[in-house]
């Protein structure tokens, strides 16, 4: 795949996606951007929204959550998938940053993935939210990009590696983003795949 070709197929699916708001976005401090990336996990953006708003509005830092009841977390966050595992890397993960960062989000990989509830993918979004040059792989980056010749590979983290080589550095916080609006603009996945089809046949020059 040519870069050249990738970054302008990138600038097709940004065209096409319907600009929604994302569950890591406009939030008012960094530690509700991070909380919100754990809530999204395999649950809906509107209803990580609509539960991030609840949870913070109650919870709104580390520090208040750490002091919280697990049961209470999960009342609130329930409509969420997974809401009782989440409700405990939440609680853990605050617990974590009061007492080993003084409730601020560390800004590296190696730091963030070491918080309960925080994977690879959820640490590179975030990062990429708050400024950073990194490529959080998600469903959504790991079919289209494979449909449109990005990568042939699987695994996540391979994923992740080839779109660091095909995109110039200051895209890659762009490419999460834009390809889960893409994403979540087409719910069938056969129009998605029909899409993709045509953008894959077009000639650049």
């Amino acid at each position: 795949m040519d870069s050249k070709i990738a970054l302008k197929q990138l600038k097709i699916l940004d065209k096409y996606g319907k600009k929604m708001r994302l569950a890591a976005e406009n939030w008012q401090n960094k530690f509700q951007t991070l909380i919100s990336i754990i809530l999204s996990a395999r649950t809906r953006d509107e209803t990580t929204i609509k539960v991030g708003n609840l949870l913070f509005k109650k919870y709104s830092t580390a520090k208040k959550i750490s002091n919280a009841r697990l049961k209470e977390i999960e009342k609130i966050i329930r409509p969420v998938n997974f809401y009782k595992n989440k409700s405990k890397n939440i609680l853990n993960c605050a617990e974590v940053l009061v007492k080993e960062y003084h409730s601020k989000i560390p800004e590296s990989i190696e730091k963030l993935i070491e918080l309960p509830g925080v994977g690879r993918k959820t640490a590179n979004v975030f990062l990429a939210e708050i400024g950073k040059d990194t490529i959080g792989v998600d469903t959504h980056v790991s079919h289209i990009s494979q449909k449109l010749g990005w990568t042939k590979h699987q695994k996540p983290a391979q994923i992740e590696k080839d779109l660091e080589a095909l995109f110039p550095k200051k895209y890659w916080k762009k490419i999460n983003e834009t390809l889960v609006r893409f994403g979540k603009t087409y719910i069938s996945r056969k129009e998605k795949d029909d899409f993709l089809e045509k953008i894959n046949k077009l000639r650049f020059f």
